[in-house]
C-alpha cells in the first residue's frame, strides 16, 4: 500500500468537504437534463471502472479484501447507492436545502450507532460539537426549509438517505479499515452501481438530454467527487473515528450555500453565513482528540 504524505492527510477533511459540497450545485445543474437514478447510475460506475482501473494500473493487491468483499460491498451500496439515489430524487420534488437539512443527522447518527458497533465514544465536548454542528446546520438552512412547500415523500427519501449513509459508514469503519484504499473504494462504488442501475431498471423510465451542461455535470460528479470525494472520504474513516469524521458534513450546507451564491446567483442569507460560522466552531470541538 502506497504511503501518503502525512501533509496530504491533514489536507483531506478540507477537499472532502469542498468535492461533498459542488455535488450539490452541479446536481442541480445536471437534474434538469437528466433524470436522477440514470445520474446516479452513470456517475456510480463510470467511477467504479475508474479507480478500478486505477489499483490494477498501480499494482494494488485485490486479495487483501478476502473474507470482507461482501461486507464492503453493503457498505458501499448505503453510502452511495441509497444515499444518492434517495437525495437526487427528492432534488426533483424539493430544495436541496432540504436534503441538506436531513443530511445533518448524520453525524449524531453515526455517533450513536458508534458506540455500541465500534465501541467508539465521545467526550462531553464532542457531543456538544455535534449540537453546534446541528444547530449551524439548521441556521443555514432551516429559512430556506420554511420557504418551500416541501412533501412527505422527498423527506421520508431524504430519511433513508441518511440512514442508509449512517449505517455505510459505520460498516465500512467495522469491517474497512486497514486495507488498500483504491480497491476498497472500487468495490463500494461498484455494488452501488449495481444497486442504482436495479432501481433504475424497476422504477424510472431513464431520459437524458446531453447538452453541454449535463456531461459537464456528469464528468464533474464522476471524476472529482465519486472517485476523488469518496476515496478521502474511505481514507478519513481509515485513520479516524467514524464520529468525528462525519462531522464534516455539518459544514457542507453552508458550503453549499456560498457555491450556490458564488457560482449559480443564488441569494446568500446572514443566517446562512452565522450557521456555517456556528457548524464551524462546532466541528473543531468533535475533531479535538
Amino acid at each position: 500500500m502506497v504511503a501518503i504524505p502525512e501533509r496530504a492527510v491533514k489536507l483531506a477533511p478540507f477537499a472532502f468537504i469542498l468535492l461533498w459540497s459542488s455535488s450539490f450545485v452541479t446536481a442541480r445543474i445536471g437534474l434538469q437534463y437528466v433524470s436522477p437514478l440514470l445520474f446516479v447510475a452513470l456517475r456510480l460506475a463510470a467511477a467504479a471502472l475508474l479507480v478500478a482501473g486505477l489499483a490494477t494500473l498501480l499494482g494494488h493487491s485485490w486479495s487483501a479484501l478476502r473474507g470482507r468483499f461482501w461486507q464492503l460491498a453493503l457498505a458501499g451500496a448505503l453510502v452511495n447507492g441509497v444515499t444518492l439515489a434517495a437525495f437526487h430524487v427528492g432534488m426533483l420534488t424539493v430544495n436541496a436545502a432540504v436534503m441538506a437539512l436531513i443530511q445533518g443527522l448524520n453525524p449524531v447518527l453515526v455517533a450513536l450507532l458508534g458506540m455500541p458497533v465500534l465501541g467508539e465514544r465521545l467526550s462531553g465536548k464532542q457531543w456538544l460539537g455535534l449540537g453546534l454542528g446541528f444547530g449551524g446546520v439548521a441556521l443555514v438552512v432551516g429559512p430556506r426549509v420554511l420557504g418551500t412547500a416541501a412533501e412527505l415523500e422527498a423527506v421520508l427519501l431524504g430519511g433513508v438517505g441518511v440512514l442508509g449513509l449512517a449505517v455505510g459508514t459505520v460498516a465500512f469503519g467495522r469491517h474497512g479499515r486497514g486495507l488498500p484504499l483504491l480497491p476498497v473504494t472500487a468495490v463500494q462504488l461498484g455494488s452501488a452501481a449495481v444497486l442504482v442501475l436495479a432501481l433504475m431498471a424497476g422504477f424510472e423510465a431513464p431520459s437524458a438530454v446531453w447538452s453541454f451542461a449535463a456531461i459537464a455535470s456528469v464528468v464533474w460528479n464522476v471524476f472529482a467527487v465519486s472517485t476523488g470525494g469518496m476515496a478521502l472520504y474511505y481514507l478519513l474513516l481509515n485513520r479516524g473515528a467514524a464520529g468525528q469524521v462525519t462531522a464534516n458534513f455539518y459544514l457542507i450546507p453552508g458550503l453549499v450555500a456560498l457555491l450556490g451564491w458564488s457560482l449559480l446567483g443564488e441569494a446568500l442569507a446572514l443566517s446562512a453565513l452565522l450557521g456555517l460560522a456556528v457548524a464551524s466552531a462546532g466541528v473543531f470541538l468533535v475533531a479535538r482528540r
